[in-house]
């Protein structure tokens, strides 16, 4: 009797320990999906310019009845020669360009709309790597081309809006920050920028903008490494630059799951600039 007791006590223990390890298992598989590095796309001319060719695609698709009359018009002409003269490239580039905030809608996830923000690598316990990434679509801004020169660049940016890719860190990257007392973030430009051919041909190039960069009310001297591209009657604009965070006064916000984060990361921009 006794023995069959033992028997049955070591039965429920096994089974018990069972149950508790396929818990623990549940709870790291959990919470390795729940805090896996979900972390949205980097910046990237090509997607960015593809944003505007479809926007642009969808508000000129032509109608049934256009589609007819293109193909039998009345003065007897062809299609063809009605859209010959037609460029997707404006004539000239001079004069003031702003920054559009209606071209594509802002989305965190698929990195669509204007933004500026920053990137920062995090270890977290039992985790490991993560990107945390902060953006807001609160931009303004204009730059001024004349002839093969872009002459002046000025951009802000209300970093009140900015949020990030874990709504926990939201309190902490605008504490970081300071936003409360500074809110804006700004670029201007301080040397000219000369454009070659390519750039008048709607190809995608590469651009070296030094100017004064501004965060949470320091400035520093920066060399900020930009593309560019003429799509649509639109120039579209990327840019990547690893800053050290102290450099403006920025203490990288902790938590107790963060075992390490890194002390420098790229602030990133995507702007979309008509006339």
């Amino acid at each position: 009797m006794n023995t069959e007791a033992s028997n049955n006590r070591k039965k429920l223990l096994l089974i018990a320990g069972g149950v508790v390890a396929l818990g623990v298992v549940a709870f790291v598989a959990f919470a390795v999906w729940f805090l896996q590095d979900d972390a949205p796309d980097e910046v990237a001319i090509d997607s960015a310019a593809a944003q505007v060719a479809a926007e642009a695609d969808a508000t000129t698709a032509p109608t049934d009845a256009e589609t007819e009359a293109t193909d039998a018009p009345a003065d007897g002409t062809t299609a063809t020669e009605d859209t010959a003269g037609e460029s997707a490239a404006p004539e000239g580039l001079d004069g003031a360009w702003t920054v559009d905030t209606s071209i594509g809608e802002f989305s965190f996830e698929e990195s669509t709309g204007t933004f500026v923000g920053f990137r920062v690598k995090e270890e977290l316990s039992g985790i490991g790597s993560t990107t945390a990434v902060g953006r807001t679509p609160a931009v303004a801004g204009s730059l001024v081309i004349e002839g093969s020169t872009i002459s002046e660049v000025a951009i802000e940016a209300d970093m009140t809006q900015l949020t990030t890719n874990d709504s926990r860190r939201d309190d902490r990257a605008q504490g970081a920050l300071n936003t409360s007392t500074n809110p804006t973030a700004t670029f201007v430009l301080t040397e000219p920028i000369t454009l070659d051919d390519t750039a008048f041909a709607g190809e995608a190039v590469s651009l070296d903008a030094t100017g004064e960069l501004t965060i949470n009310g320091v400035t520093q001297s920066v060399t900020f490494p930009l593309q560019a591209q003429l799509v649509e009657n639109t120039i579209v604009v990327v840019g990547s630059l690893d800053v050290t965070f102290a450099d403006y006064g920025v203490a990288v916000p902790s938590a107790p799951i963060v075992v390490s984060a890194e002390d420098h990361g790229p602030v990133e921009l995507q702007l979309f600039f008509t006339r």
